[in-house]
């Protein structure tokens, strides 16, 4: 089947959650029908019918966005849904329970495929299961499109790419700060932590893919000189500064090697990555590491017991398509600063990037970056080596994703530091 057979260019499946409402919404502000084929996707009719409603009250250009319905109980109605379609965007979670049978539909249809997916296990296995298929039917599947893991893997390909024009050597190491923000989690993302502490307690497979810091890598290439995230206080080698444990550092640290990897490893096999969130300095900021990192700690002791981890989701957490409000989500922001530092012919140099906006990172900033990562990919707006495979954004699309998000008000810059 070719692209001219395929009636829409992309589909937001999950769009009556909170994270595919406001990917739909974007998507229909940002572009007109006469400028993307787009439809909106997900089981229940009557939800996404009101959603439709809602999308098309919204805009002067849309008087009516397509449906498709299926369910990831029924995989043959998702193949059918990926045969007809260019690139499936996709928000439902947790992916390690309802993520396998898109994937494998986009892979034998030869349809791209985006999504916003943390949980490392989850990618771990759609890489051993699927990556060779991709390849060979040019499917090109990129996870983690969103607030994970983005920011952490453009601004590292930022920095790599203006290190490698300007002092003709890659940075040796990068360090990924949390440098500020504001935002706000939705039930469906605290479903995922769930899922992905489960899996670590029940299956040896997960356990290790979060072992290992390089567990993302291609298959015989899985080990190297990094010892992993950062677990306790320390004052950081770059900035001089205290820094308490990154929560997003298991996954934008392995997606960051995977991409390293699957590029050839342009920065070399000795490339070193961390990512933190900096406290300040003194006695304040060696306390606040301290207090931040102690509270990971128990979060994260708390949720491997099966008892307390049931509780938390039963009485506590959100339920899933629980989430902010448009006016929430569009208030918040965040700021990702990143530091490379190599040596070049005339000794050692520091390249710096920003990249953030003016939006909950989660939410507002994540429905952009994961609607323009659908965008460049089904325009063909892409930096890449690969026509095919289990993909990074920085392998798969690379900087002309740094380039929309930065037409759409969001900071990509890099320089010398």
């Amino acid at each position: 089947m070719t692209d001219t057979d395929r009636t829409h260019d992309v589909v937001v499946w999950g769009a009556t959650g909170v994270a595919g409402r406001f990917t739909a919404e974007y998507l229909t502000e940002r572009y007109g029908p006469a400028d993307l084929s787009l439809a909106v996707g997900g089981r229940n009719r009557e939800k996404i019918d009101a959603l439709v409603d809602d999308l098309t009250s919204r805009s002067d250009a849309w008087e009516d966005v397509p449906v498709v319905v299926g369910d990831a109980t029924d995989p043959e109605s998702l193949r059918a849904i990926a045969r007809d379609t260019r690139v499936v965007c996709t928000t439902v979670g947790p992916y390690t329970a309802y993520g396998t049978p898109l994937v494998e539909a986009c892979v034998e249809a030869g349809t791209d495929y985006c999504d916003l997916t943390g949980e490392v296990n989850w990618v771990r296995e759609s890489i051993d299961q699927f990556n060779e298929t991709a390849v060979e039917n040019g499917a090109r599947i990129v996870h983690s499109c969103g607030f994970d893991s983005v920011p952490a893997d453009l601004g590292t390909l930022l920095v790599q790419s203006f290190a490698a024009e300007t002092y003709d050597e890659p940075c040796e190491s990068v360090r990924i700060y949390l440098d500020g923000g504001s935002g706000s989690v939705s039930g469906g993302t605290l479903a995922s932590f769930g899922e992905l502490f489960e899996a670590a307690a029940t299956d040896p497979l997960a356990r290790e893919a979060l072992r290992n810091p390089y567990s993302l890598a291609p298959r015989g290439e899985r080990s190297g000189v990094d010892p992993g995230e950062q677990r306790w206080p320390r004052r950081d080698p770059l900035r001089g500064e205290w820094t308490a444990p990154s929560p997003m550092a298991p996954v934008n640290e392995r997606v960051v090697r995977r991409s390293n990897a699957l590029l050839g490893y342009p920065w070399g096999r000795e490339f070193k990555c961390g990512e933190a969130v900096p406290t300040g300095s003194g006695p304040v900021g060696a306390a606040t590491a301290s207090a931040v990192a102690g509270g990971l700690g128990l979060f994260s002791a708390a949720m491997s017991l099966g008892p307390v981890r049931n509780a938390l989701r039963e009485y506590v957490f959100p339920d899933p398509g629980e989430g902010p409000t448009r006016e929430e989500a569009e208030a918040g922001s965040f700021l990702i600063r990143v530091l490379g530092r190599g040596t070049g012919p005339d000794g050692p140099f520091t390249v710096e990037a920003e990249f953030g906006a003016d939006r909950d990172p989660g939410y507002g900033a994540t429905a952009r970056m994961l609607g323009e990562s659908a965008v460049c990919l089904v325009r063909g707006d892409v930096d890449s080596p690969f026509d095919g495979g289990v993909l990074t954004p920085a392998s798969g699309i690379g900087l002309p994703l740094a380039d929309r998000l930065r037409e759409v008000g969001f900071t990509a810059d890099v320089g010398e530091s």
